[in-house]
């Protein structure tokens, strides 16, 4: 938890520059690499990897079950309408999918946490949900693959531990995938094809639906990506690309889950108002809401910082909202104090930087931390379920932001003044920046 009380949630960026840096790596599946011997595999982790078919009787009767399911797990001669016909098929199967599983067990995670935060790098709303228990002791919370599919690519974290900390991506359709991060404990079917070191390797592993792909501990990411959706909240300069696992996301998770999963998963959300999968696409062309990033540092991709490593969001900056109580305005900034970066409420809460634009001229921002309340009235401590909360800002002013939209409504002026009051703060000073989109 940070200075003011925020989680420190598995720390995601690194992830997205990895992503951003290998050029798409989820996509990087080539169908004519045959299957390495097992000492290939660890001689070149970073080589694409197609496992053999499967022969039908090699399949297991009886897959885990997770403990929250709707069936018992299907047998190889009623597959699911969410699998391949058959695990012989190596291309990806139609474009339509609902499951009958949730992605973890439900029974031992307490928390879904929307999408939208921002804190420490995650500068912009983070595009993943977040199943947590931070009281559970060991690896044992079991994490499944809601519908069948193929394992397409298998990543490890950098500096995790040997066995820890893995990415996993599963596609269910010719559009549709899940995408993981912090899975460990991998089974001995999927582990074998897994990089021994930091690094992705593309593969193809059979799954079907509701099959034990691995543990988590405490915390893991978990997204539905789906290329036949287009969010179109993101507005960045030609030269810039923006993120595609930002641009893809589903809009509403629990609308790919069949009932009782999807009730059993909108009951363990802390996020109450619609869309209660949160939302991370706020820019408006013209308007002050939404992503903003410093003057050449490539957008989302970020500048290179250090040898042959990106910090992207160093050159990040956002004007929206709470990610559980959207009607409280945010802006993240990086560089105002200590830390990755500092999430600050606005005194009066307005005004609303989706009304900002070049016409408003100069607008001042007093700067106020914020915390949450529970509906009995509580303070939530940000890591416990609780349902109905609030957001509640504080009185004393923490410092001023003075932020002006350009010509062409693309770029804005922008400094802080941290410690300063808005009649201490007259006007820009020579430390101002330069943001675009």
């Amino acid at each position: 938890m940070n200075q003011r009380g925020f989680i420190p949630v598995a720390v995601i960026v690194t992830v997205i520059i990895v992503l951003a840096a290998s050029g798409g790596a989820f996509l990087m599946y080539q169908k004519s690499v045959t299957t390495p011997s097992e000492t290939s595999l660890e001689n070149e982790p970073g080589k694409m990897v197609e496992l053999k078919p499967v022969a039908q009787e090699s399949i297991p009767q009886k897959l885990p079950s997770p403990t929250v399911q709707v069936k018992t797990s299907p047998s190889p001669k009623t597959q699911p309408k969410s699998r391949p016909e058959s695990v012989n098929i190596q291309q990806c199967q139609g474009t339509k999918v609902k499951f009958d599983y949730a992605p973890v067990n439900l029974d031992k995670t307490l928390v879904m946490m929307p999408r939208g935060l921002m804190v420490g790098d995650h500068v912009t709303p983070v595009n993943h949900h977040y199943f947590q228990n931070f009281g559970n002791k060991e690896f044992d919370i079991e994490v499944y693959s809601p519908g069948g599919g193929f394992i397409t690519d298998i990543g490890h974290m950098p500096g995790a531990e040997e066995g820890k900390d893995y990415n996993i991506r599963i596609e269910h359709t010719c559009t549709l995938s899940s995408h993981y991060i912090y899975v460990s404990n991998l089974p001995a079917k999927i582990k074998a094809y897994a990089p021994p070191t930091h690094g992705y390797r593309g593969v193809r592993i059979p799954v079907a639906a509701g099959e034990l792909i691995g543990y988590y501990k405490k915390n893991l990411d978990y997204n539905l990506v789906d290329k036949a959706i287009t969010l179109t909240g993101f507005v960045v300069p030609e030269h810039y690309a923006v993120e595609p696992y930002k641009t893809h996301i589903v809009r509403d998770t629990y609308g790919y889950f069949n009932e009782p999963v999807k009730s059993k998963l909108i009951e363990r959300s802390i996020r109450t108002v619609e869309p209660i999968s949160g939302k991370i696409d706020y820019d408006i062309d013209g308007k002050l809401v939404g992503n903003w990033f410093l003057e050449g540092t490539n957008g989302y991709a970020g500048a290179v910082t250090e040898v042959g490593r990106s910090k992207s969001w160093l050159g990040h900056l956002s004007f929206a909202y709470d990610y559980i109580d959207p009607g409280r305005i945010v802006i993240s900034i990086v560089g105002y104090g200590e830390g990755d970066s500092n999430q600050f409420g606005v005194k009066g809460n307005s005004p609303d930087p989706a009304g900002v634009s070049i016409e408003s001229g100069l607008i001042k921002y007093e700067l106020v931390d914020y915390d949450y309340i529970a509906s009995n009235g509580s303070r939530w401590d940000r890591i416990s379920f609780a349902k109905g909360l609030k957001t509640v800002g504080m009185e004393n002013t923490q410092g001023v932001v003075l932020v002006q939209m350009l010509g062409g409504g693309r770029k804005i002026k922008f400094e802080t003044f941290p410690g300063k009051t808005a009649s201490e703060a007259g006007g820009f000073t020579g430390a101002a920046r330069i943001y675009e989109r």
